[in-house]
């Protein structure tokens, strides 16, 4: 049996109080001869949930990228596609790297997805896993099999999508149906099948703004409707959930949260957004992630969800302290329900995946995200003072 107190702490900015941890599990009884752990009065929130990311892209580690890449997606996309060779880029070590970045700024749950395709095959596929099955009991890593370059306009990637999801993928992924495609029903009859044939979840990108977006949102959720996937469908960015237009965007939060399909937010600077405040009025779960970070298409981003959460804050124009508080739940209960997590939170009974944050009240923690002071998954340390305790490759 491992045991551990976490004393002087205070949950969700709280009361101060003691918890105590028995085979990775909070508990109601004092554990004998567990170890203690003095907290100082530090806030415990739970483990951070990295909702929306690409473990196979970043370029950590390896040296400084020069970008010259063109404004659209279509050149971002095809730029990586290419370059991924001439840079020798190895899914595996990045993947590593980067998962273990997220470890040391709080993370315990993360969902990725990784790209298919007929150039490099099944390469990300295979590389993520393998980081996957090495840190298992460290971060819990869900697998998004991705047509990022399409599966209409590269035919073959299908195929190799239905094999990555025989051979472990987690979920099926899927992108802009119109503005990527070209062929809104081809892509999404291939998606929503891949996803009835293996069981799985889907979570499809939509950069498509406006009216463009309106119409691939609305036929995202026939198909969920169609196939009894309630609760088994995730739409990932939504820009066009950020339109002007509000009172459109009202009629598509309705079917959202009547038909519980979920909203992934990266809160970019540079697109519209969905509005978070309106999501959770209407009781839609929504998530966030750091996308892709420090990789061909840009050099942002550290794969702090802290940060992130400030992020969701500031593009939401969240300034009261439970404005604030919304923007964590996002980055943690909000994540963790969509991934599907089992015993999340702080209760008794729950995991014990779980960060000591600095600062007296959730807002301070969020805005200064200083290092955190300890991160446990299942009651085991993963990290302390901001360091991961296993080294990066």
């Amino acid at each position: 049996m491992t045991s551990m107190i976490l004393k002087n702490v205070r949950p969700m900015a709280g009361p101060a109080t003691d918890l105590y941890i028995v085979d990775g599990n909070f508990v109601v009884d004092l554990p004998q001869g567990a170890g203690t752990v003095d907290c100082g009065g530090r806030i415990l929130i739970p483990g951070l949930v990295e909702a929306h990311t690409h473990l196979d892209k970043s370029l950590l580690g390896l040296p400084w990228y020069h970008n010259e890449v063109g404004p659209r997606l279509i050149d971002k996309i095809t730029n990586e596609r290419e370059v991924k060779i001439a840079l020798g880029l190895d899914p595996k070590i990045q993947s590593e790297r980067h998962a273990i970045l997220a470890m040391s700024h709080g993370c315990t749950h993360i969902r990725s997805h990784v790209d298919v395709d007929t150039h490099h095959g099944l390469a990300g596929i295979e590389g993520v896993m393998a980081t996957r099955e090495k840190l298992a009991g460290m971060i819990d890593i869900q697998i998004v099999a991705f047509p990022q370059s399409g599966m209409m306009t590269r035919p073959g990637t299908a195929e190799l999508m239905d094999e990555a999801l025989s051979m472990g993928a987690d979920l099926v992924g899927g992108i802009d149906p119109c503005g990527m495609e070209h062929d809104p029903k081809g892509h999404l009859d291939t998606v929503f099948a891949l996803a009835e044939k293996h069981g799985k979840p889907v979570d499809i990108h939509l950069h498509e703004r406006d009216a463009l977006g309106w119409f691939s949102m609305q036929e995202i959720i026939d198909r969920t409707v169609a196939l009894g996937m309630q609760g088994k469908v995730s739409i990932s960015h939504a820009f066009c959930l950020g339109a002007v237009d509000r009172a459109y965007v009202t009629g598509l939060h309705e079917q959202l949260a009547e038909h519980r399909l979920h909203i992934l937010t990266t809160a970019p600077a540079s697109a519209p957004v969905p509005a978070v405040k309106e999501l959770h009025a209407h009781g839609i779960l929504t998530g966030a992630g750091c996308d892709g970070i420090r990789d061909t298409w840009g050099p942002y981003g550290n794969s702090d969800m802290l940060e992130k959460a400030m992020a969701v804050g500031m593009r939401n124009n969240l300034r009261r302290d439970d404005e604030m508080a919304l923007a964590l739940d996002i980055c943690t209960r909000g994540g963790a329900a969509i991934l599907e997590v089992a015993d999340y939170g702080l209760d008794i009974g729950c995991r014990a995946d779980c960060v000591l944050v600095e600062g007296e009240t959730l807002a301070e923690a969020i805005v200064t995200h200083a290092p955190r002071k300890l991160v446990l998954k299942a009651g085991k340390v993963t990290a302390r003072d901001g360091s991961c305790v296993i080294e990066a490759p």
